[in-house]
């Protein structure tokens, strides 16, 4: 398969005090590392492209080694995670697809333990596209208090033959949850879910 070429990364950290309310003792960090790289298959239908997903997994892996560091680099101080891509408009949304495993699979690996599915999205899309990155809790997808998005985008990316692939990271729950539902210390970490 094609070697990954890597045109830029970008990485952003928002520290969140409050939304309205009282300021919180510890702010909230979200954060998101993009990396633009060439589309292999733009311009053309190629059938079998599943073997991409191979090559993409140190990509994934090094995003989210940057990503963790620019968070404070303390794994266990995760809780929130999320991945998504934007292709160019001479691709696919399959191609985005291939970002599925190398980008969830990086984080949980790189965070330890973490049981949940990493949320996910994609589009087409021409350069300075916005993507909103759904976020849930790490370790249970059904904690309301970690349902969450972080906005990314470049605002030259991605051309029409590059993809722009986004890995999300935050701290903890949204800065004044207040809804309900399974709370984070309820988890029992049996499925992913709950």
């Amino acid at each position: 398969m094609p070697e990954i070429a890597v045109r830029k990364y970008a990485v952003t950290v928002e520290e969140i005090f409050h939304e309205g309310g009282p300021a919180a003792a510890t702010p909230l960090l979200c954060g998101a590392v993009m990396a633009v790289i060439a589309n292999p298959f733009a311009g053309r239908y190629v059938a079998d492209i599943q073997g991409f997903m191979d090559d993409l997994k140190p990509l994934g892996l090094a995003m989210a080694r940057r990503l963790l560091d620019v968070m404070g680099g303390d794994a266990a101080a995760i809780q929130g995670y999320g991945k998504g891509a934007i292709v160019g408009a001479a691709g696919e949304l399959e191609h985005g697809a291939l970002w599925h495993v190398p980008g969830g699979y990086a984080m949980r690996e790189l965070l330890g333990d973490a049981r949940a599915i990493v949320p996910s999205t994609k589009k087409v899309g021409g350069p300075g596209t916005r993507l909103d990155v759904p976020v849930t809790h790490v370790n249970a997808s059904y904690v309301r208090s970690h349902f969450s998005a972080f906005e990314v985008g470049i605002p030259d990316a991605p051309r029409a033959d590059e993809m722009l692939l986004a890995l999300v990271m935050t701290t903890g729950s949204r800065i004044h949850a207040r809804v309900g539902g399974l709370a984070a210390s309820e988890i029992k970490g049996e499925d992913g879910l709950r």
